[in-house]
């Protein structure tokens, strides 16, 4: 089933342009990534799915819901972007109220099972402005799983977490993934895109130049790794 749809998408910012044309289809049960080297419109991308970024062109639909007529769709999605930025007086147990009040929806059982996955439990009570960046870092990741949304936007998920932290979230991205949910994420980790993403998506210079599974995307440049088959595509690319 098809969770977001996008068609036609265009942004410049000045005569800089992000995003070009692009269209793609995202579906539930897969993880998508969505790579591409420094300035080629990942981040752009996913904003322009989250409504943080107004395209000049094209629609964005997610459950079929057009992101332009209103924000009811955001109660479907998840987001974990890859920095955190909380206001530096409240505290975590703080924050998951305030969350929950706006959402209109209380998963403390979810919330108590996610901070005690992630080891937070010693600093709920915390200002944020406190804690260390991969601390916060985790409490973003609680916020992006606690309401189980339909759709998780995760960029750059992993960044500044610890070893524990990042396998434990790479499995409850799995686990959504076997929910049928939809996970699209950035990383500039290779190894841990192959061992996420059923599917590449690939920009260059805000195109959409590959888009493609896995596997099929080794094969069809004999490589062994995500790692060689991405760079020996952007070898060609940016030649």
């Amino acid at each position: 089933m098809e969770t977001i749809r996008i068609e036609n998408l265009s942004k410049s910012y000045g005569r800089l342009r992000v995003l070009n044309k692009i269209d793609l289809s995202v579906r539930a049960g897969e993880v998508t990534a969505i790579l591409g080297p420094n300035a080629s419109g990942k981040t752009t991308l996913l904003k322009c799915i989250l409504g943080l970024v107004v395209p000049d062109d094209g629609e964005v639909y997610v459950n079929g819901k057009n992101v332009k007529e209103g924000y009811s769709y955001r109660a479907d999605i998840g987001y974990m972007p890859q920095e955190a930025s909380f206001p530096d007086n409240l505290t975590a147990r703080d924050l998951f109220k305030l969350i929950s009040d706006i959402r209109g929806i209380h998963p403390e059982a979810e919330v108590h099972r996610l901070t005690k996955l992630f080891k937070v439990e010693d600093f709920m009570d915390r200002p944020l402005g406190s804690l260390s960046g991969g601390t916060r870092q985790k409490v973003s990741a609680i916020l992006a799983l606690a309401f189980e949304p339909a759709v998780l936007i995760l960029d750059e998920p992993t960044v500044g977490l610890d070893p524990v932290a990042s396998t434990r979230l790479k499995r409850e991205i799995l686990l959504w993934k076997e929910r049928k949910r939809t996970v699209v994420l950035t990383s500039h980790i290779m190894s841990e895109v192959e061992e996420l993403a059923d599917r590449v998506v690939l920009l260059i210079d805000g195109r959409i130049k590959i888009d493609s599974t896995v596997g099929s995307l080794k094969e069809k440049t004999d490589s062994e790794t995500l790692e060689e088959a991405i760079a020996s595509l952007l070898e060609v690319e940016l030649a």
